[in-house]
């Protein structure tokens, strides 16, 4: 697996998931999705290692842009962008 890791990537809502469990870090990818947006970027924060695979396998399934992911100390900052209403 290729990680894409990025630095100094703005976001416009952060959601602080860090020692919530599984699965957690998708549901609340899900619901804090459904309130951005089009466009906008979401930054979820989580020390859960499955997200590694499970965030930029949920953006292909559902057609948002995985921007990519930082790693800091004791967690993950996992940054996604919003796709177009007409989701192109």
């Amino acid at each position: 697996m290729t990680f894409k890791f990025v630095e100094g990537v703005k976001a416009d809502v952060t959601a602080d998931i860090v020692y919530m469990m599984c699965p957690m870090h998708l549901l609340k990818l899900e619901e804090m999705m459904k309130t951005l947006e089009p466009g906008k970027v979401l930054e979820i924060m989580t020390d859960y290692d499955g997200a590694l695979e499970d965030i930029p396998a949920w953006c292909r399934k559902t057609g948002n842009e995985f921007i990519g992911m930082e790693e800091m100390d004791d967690y993950y900052k996992f940054y996604v962008k919003k796709k177009p209403a007409n989701g192109k």
